[in-house]
Formats: C-alpha cells, structure tokens, sequence
C-alpha cells in the first residue's frame, strides 16, 4: 500500500506519467472531522502518524479547475484532471515535480495548463521570481495552503482528515481514495460524508479567496 505522507521528491513529466493516480472524493466544511471520528470504526481501519505538513504555496487560476499547481518543499508540483469516474469521483494524473530554478520550456507548459499566458524571457526562473510574476497576473492567485492532516485506512481505502488554512481561514476537510471504486463508496457511506459534494482544492481554496 502506498505511504500517503510518501517523502516528497524531484519527478520528471516522464516519470510522472508512470505513475497509476487514485480517484478521490473529497469533501470541506465545518464538523467534517467530528462527523468522521464519530465513524472512522466501523470497518477496519488502520492508524497513520498526524503530520502537520510543510506550507503549500497554491497556484489558481480563474480559467481551469483542472490544473493543480502547488509549490512544496521547494518543487513545483502539477497534478491534471484526465477523468472522473462514474461515481463522481475525481482523478487527478501527475504531470512533474521541478525543482527551483524551473526552465522555461517546464514552465511554458505549465502555465498553459493554468491556461494564462505569461511573458517568459528567462531562461530560468527562481520560486520568487515566479511567485511574483503570478501574483501580478490578473488571472492568477497565490494561495498558502497550510495543512494538519490525519491519515487512516479503513478497509483497505486510504482516508484522511484534516484542518486546512488558506490564507489563514481555517476549514475542515476529509477524503477517501483509491482504484477500487466499490470499496471508495462503501468506506464514503460509512463515514458519512457521502451527502457532502465533492470538492477538491482548487474549488476550495477558490471560494475562500473569492475566486468563483
């Protein structure tokens, strides 16, 4: 079973597609933790060790819920959405993590997933360089995104949940994922977050940034 706090590490575009992504359902809202404490027990769940995780630095933009770009640890991370089961169920493929100083042929491809055009006459670009070239784009915002996160399996089905801040304004969240889909909507049910939508990151953070 894959680590979900697996140590975060430089991944090419190549590798990245490599990689077999998991659905997830994710939901956000206030009483969200109690309600899956209150839960979390009636499979067979197994405990992971609380992580406070490093800040995140988020990338949104208002043409595209489909690209997940993040800075953390100092790599520049992107996710895409390429399906959604049908279940609802998201699924977002890793395209790359890059470390700092980013080229400008990874960073061209970047920002056209963001779908926003940027004037690049660099050849490459530091972490602050490119914050700053986002926040002043007028179809970009810059989100930090700090996480305390509680990981568990209940019946195989890795789960979490979690106190998110963006820019400060605390949330609750919590989530399933997996491949087995059947066994995603059994652990959801029984947790009893499935009446909630789903709502991954980007919407999230978009809301309370009023960025919809």
């Amino acid at each position: 079973m894959a680590d979900v706090f697996e140590k975060n590490r430089a991944t090419s575009s190549d590798e990245a597609a490599k990689i077999v992504p998991r659905a997830e359902f994710r939901v956000f809202g206030q009483g969200v933790i109690e309600t899956v404490r209150a839960h979390m027990y009636n499979g067979k769940t197994v405990l992971f060790q609380a992580r406070r995780m490093p800040p995140e630095t988020y990338f949104l933009s208002v043409h595209t819920n489909d690209a997940n770009v993040k800075v953390r640890d100092g790599l520049l991370d992107i996710k895409l959405k390429v399906a959604e089961t049908d279940e609802g169920y998201e699924i977002f493929q890793p395209a790359g993590k890059f470390k700092f100083p980013v080229g400008r042929a990874d960073l061209t491809t970047i920002l056209s997933h963001l779908k926003v055009d940027m004037a690049l006459e660099q050849e490459t670009y530091s972490i602050e360089r490119f914050v700053e070239m986002a926040r002043a784009h007028p179809s970009l915002r810059v989100v930090l995104v700090e996480k305390m996160r509680y990981g568990f399996t209940v019946d195989g089905i890795i789960c979490e949940y979690a106190q998110v801040w963006f820019n400060g304004a605390l949330m609750e969240t919590a989530c399933a994922e997996s491949e087995d889909y059947a066994g995603m909507h059994q652990v959801i049910e029984g947790l009893g977050i499935a009446g909630l939508p789903n709502t991954n990151y980007l919407r999230a953070a978009k809301r309370v940034v009023g960025l919809v």
